[in-house]
């Protein structure tokens, strides 16, 4: 694709996410888009937002749940930039006004002690490099029209990330199995959605490490300090105004947001 379209398509997404008007669908717009396209829109997103004074803090993993994957029509993960805006304390109280038309997830972050290097890196591999396990919420919040979204939308939109709120960090990582690691997700004290580790590609290192190999392909790698969000372990439930969530992931602890007008 030509880089004045992926610029051009750059641009407009940065637009919708400071003015908080979504743009149609770049799949209907753009049919011949590709993923590849779609990584150098967000990649140049990112550049842009450095050169604003924005840092990068971890990454993000999506479409890791085979129920996902199905909805979009895609066999593999996608992933995005977390910057440091996003990252938010557990119990803060966020805006409604912030967002266009806000989810939430639970995950399983992870902070890693050493960086991660593909092509060729193993699960065994990120549990040796991580630090610490961490309770998250990430707040998605599509700049595309109404969550029209297909793989190239979302890819394209920095995997539809807005906000990552973080809990205590937990460091005894071998008292934990986390393929079997459980999470309840209330919203307004009712129990909105639950799942597991193994939510997250049978494992949720295995998705830090197809991450790790994945970004190889762009010459990236995983880096020491780094947050992971490797995937949410169920589905993603609507914010409004006055709503407040809390994910509970057994030992590892509790993380909560609560959202204002």
């Amino acid at each position: 694709m030509q880089q004045q379209i992926i610029s051009k398509l750059t641009t407009e997404l940065l637009e919708a996410e400071e003015k908080l008007i979504p743009v149609e669908p770049l799949s209907t717009r753009f049919p011949e888009l590709s993923v590849k396209d779609s990584y150098h829109i967000q990649l140049q997103w990112v550049e842009r937002k450095l050169e604003e004074g924005r840092v990068i803090i971890g990454k993000k993993v999506g479409l890791t749940s085979k129920a996902m994957q199905n909805m979009l029509g895609v066999d593999e993960p996608d992933y995005g930039h977390l910057l440091d805006h996003m990252k938010v304390s557990t119990g803060t109280v966020l805006s409604r006004k912030d967002f266009i038309k806000p989810k939430v997830e639970a995950e399983i972050g992870f902070i890693l002690k050493d960086d991660l290097q593909g092509p060729n890196v193993t699960y065994i591999d990120v549990l040796m490099a991580t630090e610490a396990l961490v309770p998250t919420l990430e707040i998605i919040d599509s700049r595309i029209e109404d969550w029209k979204i297909k793989l190239v939308d979302t890819v394209a939109d920095n995997g539809s990330s807005a906000r990552a709120v973080v809990g205590k960090p937990f460091y005894e990582i071998d008292q934990i199995d986390l393929r079997m690691l459980s999470m309840t997700m209330l919203k307004n004290g009712e129990i909105r959605a639950t799942g597991a580790g193994a939510a997250a590609l049978g494992h949720p290192a295995h998705a830090v490490a197809w991450l790790a190999n994945k970004l190889a392909d762009y010459d990236m790698s995983l880096k020491a300090g780094e947050l992971i969000l490797p995937g949410a372990l169920s589905s993603a439930i609507d914010l409004e105004s006055g709503d407040e969530v809390t994910a509970t992931f057994g030992k590892l602890g509790s993380v909560s947001i609560s959202f204002c007008e």
